[in-house]
């Protein structure tokens, strides 16, 4: 059974999940941590359950996702795994950082690229990878079909969904993915997103007043 761990980083209050499960192999997706405080955390959380960092994912390349990149290569020797279609972002990450305000190191290149339908696995665990563009250009989401949950990163937030004023965002491709690829699931699906609160694919079928049916 997989746990999941969320840590709100940096200003922009990203979602940082761990996820692990009983053979204490855990993921890690999105790693905002910006000030060595929300580093310590991190690695605390990991030491304190004694879990053993297998991957490093993103559901998307902006800057404020990838914040904690290095600090996650240098302590655990593992480079990212991206959408190729996020690369862009990914590489230019210490430029787009100095727009906001932030200086962080020019960010180390994955390792590896990650497709539509494409399954992750660690410990005993599986996560299929979804792509949604429309907030930006390889944004991706993580599915666990037992657990019925989902980790959707930019693209559906509770009562919202990802801006689209950004580079390679489009309103309506966003949208498209939201119902074609999220909302075909069951609606206790667990929705856990990049900024904010869990919700779930049934709260926002409805109530959604960017995306409901």
């Amino acid at each position: 059974m997989i746990t999941i761990e969320k840590f709100a980083f940096n200003p922009f209050q990203v979602n940082t999940y761990i996820l692990s499960d009983e053979t204490k192999e855990c993921v890690i997706i999105d790693p905002g941590c910006y000030e060595p405080s929300e580093e310590k955390m991190l690695s605390q959380y990991i030491a304190s359950k004694n879990l053993k960092p297998v991957k490093l994912l993103y559901t998307h390349c902006h800057v404020d996702h990838i914040f904690g990149t290095n600090y996650i290569a240098r302590t655990y020797g593992l480079k990212p795994v991206i959408h190729k279609a996020g690369l862009p972002f990914h590489t230019n990450g210490h430029e787009h950082a100095r727009m906001y305000g932030f200086e962080i190191e020019p960010v180390i290149e994955p390792v590896d690229f990650i497709e539509d339908g494409d399954i992750i696995k660690f410990g005993n665990s599986e996560l299929k990878v979804v792509y949604t563009p429309g907030h930006a250009d390889g944004s991706i989401c993580f599915i666990n079909y037992p657990q019925k949950f989902i980790i959707t990163g930019d693209v559906l937030f509770r009562d919202s969904i990802g801006r689209t004023d950004f580079p390679t965002g489009n309103f309506d491709i966003l949208i498209e993915s939201i119902h074609n690829k999220l909302f075909i699931l069951d609606d206790d699906f667990t929705v856990y997103s990049g900024h904010g609160p869990e919700t779930s694919i049934g709260y926002e079928k409805v109530n959604n007043p960017y995306a409901r049916f």
